[in-house]
């Protein structure tokens, strides 16, 4: 539950208003908080605003707000003057994927506020231990990785670079349950972090499979679908192989690792798709064809399914707490 006395009084501020700054707003509006919001780029301030709006409204509609949309909107003050952010607790980085753009987008937060402000970057595959060397004092910088939409999803990775003061991480973690978050605290900054080093091997060996012929991209989306998505919320990847019982794991992983793909290489598929600058849903050309309306279509079911499988979670909490180490 939110304790809203404490988000009260902890002032966030978030740089970059795309869709996922947009939507960490949001999430961090829900959860009480005052938003100091800065748009870096010219003309993005007014799209943000009518996007966090909808967003919000989407809120409404699915039940989620406490308060009437224009209470939240009451508690957000949106600018591109960086100087918004003095007085902030948490900045909130959400930029596009470009050290060079963040190392300025760092300058300007840094100027803004003091050395006692953790920074964070919503980054998903540079390092942290990268980045932090572009702000003063180090050591309050760390990782806070959001899915998307933030506002309806549970996950949120937390990371440490190699010059990260703990103490910042576990104030972040501790504070990330304020949003309603099952958050996961990584201490040592891995490249791509946990999340994406699992999602893209998964990735890789699908689209090895495609330049092999082995398989369907239809076959292998049904595949997962229907059996990893049937409960992966409910157990993650150990308590599924517990369920399931390790007596012939040994045998199994001896015939299948093997046979999985190693290479460092594009994938062939992936390549065709990359040279013709296709973007998927968002193009219309992706690894399938989409018609005009498809991708508000896409959007919309995608938010009203994250309420439900957000919902559903919560129904099945972990039935234990410690691991084998």
């Amino acid at each position: 539950m939110v304790d809203h006395l404490i988000a009260a009084k902890i002032n966030v501020g978030v740089v970059g208003l795309g869709l996922m700054g947009s939507s960490i707003v949001v999430a961090l509006l829900l959860s009480d908080h005052p938003v100091k919001a800065v748009a870096p780029l010219p003309g993005e301030a007014a799209e943000a605003a009518l996007q966090i709006t909808r967003q919000l409204t989407h809120c409404e509609n699915a039940g989620l707000l406490g308060k009437p949309v224009h209470y939240y909107l009451d508690r957000l003050n949106l600018s591109e003057d960086y100087d918004l952010l003095s007085g902030c607790t948490l900045i909130l980085e959400c930029v596009v994927e470009d050290p060079c753009i963040k190392e300025q987008v760092y300058l300007k937060i840094s100027n803004a506020v003091g050395n006692d402000t953790v920074i964070a970057s919503n980054t998903s595959a540079i390092p942290i231990t990268l980045l932090q060397n572009y702000v003063p004092n180090p050591e309050r910088f760390l990782g806070i990785h959001w899915a998307e939409p933030a506002y309806l999803t549970r996950f949120l990775e937390i990371t440490c670079g190699e010059q990260t003061d703990l103490r910042y991480a576990e104030w972040a973690y501790q504070v990330s349950h304020l949003w309603g978050k099952e958050s996961t605290l990584l201490k040592k900054d891995i490249r791509g972090f946990v999340t994406n080093r699992l999602m893209y091997a998964m990735c890789r060996e699908a689209l090895a499979l495609a330049d092999n012929g082995d398989a369907t991209i239809e076959d292998m989306d049904k595949a997962v679908r229907y059996d990893a998505g049937s409960w992966m919320t409910m157990m993650g990847v150990f308590r599924r192989m517990d369920y399931l019982g390790l007596d012939d794991m040994e045998v199994i992983f001896n015939n299948i690792f093997p046979r999985l793909s190693n290479s460092d290489d594009v994938p062939v598929t992936m390549q065709k798709l990359i040279d013709i600058k296709a973007k998927g849903v968002q193009s219309s050309i992706g690894f399938y064809d989409y018609e005009d309306d498809e991708a508000a279509a896409w959007n919309a079911a995608f938010a009203a399914f994250n309420k439900d499988i957000n919902q559903l979670a919560v129904q099945y909490p972990s039935l234990g707490s410690h691991s084998f180490q």
